[in-house]
């Protein structure tokens, strides 16, 4: 099942389900009545995709990163792979949707794109769960690109504002219910030129090792997303371009735009 959060031809902005196969010109969506965890109640209520506004799939309380996940990445960057994953946070402030605008700082002059797979927690949430239960924290898979400003990065020894400025955390376009996280290709284009091209059996720390290694550290809240570690290819964006992060087959497509 797809999941996303949407604003109507009248305005209105709700959660729903994503029906359709083949070309996506041919796709729907039907709103839901009130949060997409639990049971789903349909209104009937329906549009083309071409005829509403996608927005971030979700809006968590947080949103938890996994550094340095992949090995060739780690080198890329001249870092050593972790002996256990490595945790920072973004804001849930950074989060944007679909076709929304990254927007580059003034106080960075070398921002990076990060493709990645997200994690969305379900409405149990997960608190200290084993990693054989992990999957059942799980409520789907989307995309996500942990843009970051590499100089920043570096100059302040920490992550947090490198990281966290508003529209520094992509998702979307929707989450799918049911796809696989275990050995999935995870790429990034810009203008489309592929930088980024992977996939998810090269993690050195699966899934089920995330949630319950993040759970064991704070208490994921339904809703919540953790974006597992980006791959090996990542480069500097600049305003003008086009960013589009590749996850099976979602799809996260967004423009590059100084801020003002």
């Amino acid at each position: 099942m797809r999941i996303a959060r949407f604003v109507t031809p009248q305005g209105q902005m709700t959660f729903g389900v994503i029906d359709g196969t083949g070309d996506k010109s041919g796709w729907t969506i039907e709103a839901i009545d009130g949060h997409p965890f639990g049971e789903l109640a349909r209104t009937g209520h329906r549009w083309s995709l071409d005829d509403v506004r996608m927005l971030s799939p979700i809006l968590p309380s947080k949103v938890v990163c996994v550094g340095r996940n992949y090995a060739a990445h780690a080198a890329e960057m001249g870092n050593e792979v972790p002996k256990q994953p490595m945790l920072f946070l973004k804001p849930s402030t950074s989060v944007i949707g679909p076709g929304d605008q990254i927007r580059l700082p003034a106080a960075s002059q070398h921002v990076e794109h990060e493709a990645e797979l997200a994690v969305v927690i379900g409405a149990s949430g997960a608190r200290k769960v084993s990693r054989e239960n992990a999957d059942a924290a799980i409520f789907g898979i989307t995309a996500a690109n942990d843009i970051s400003a590499r100089d920043l990065q570096k100059s302040d020894g920490q992550w947090g504002r490198a990281k966290g400025f508003d529209s520094f955390c992509p998702i979307g376009p929707w989450i799918d219910t049911d796809m696989a996280y275990d050995d999935v290709r995870i790429a990034c284009a810009v203008d489309s030129q592929v930088r980024q091209d992977s996939t998810t059996a090269r993690m050195i720390f699966d899934v089920p090792t995330l949630i319950s290694y993040v759970s064991h550290v704070m208490t994921l809240l339904p809703g919540d997303v953790i974006i597992t570690g980006t791959p090996e290819g990542v480069g500097p964006i600049v305003a003008g371009n086009t960013v589009t992060v590749t996850v099976g087959d979602l799809e996260l497509t967004n423009p590059v735009v100084d801020d003002e």
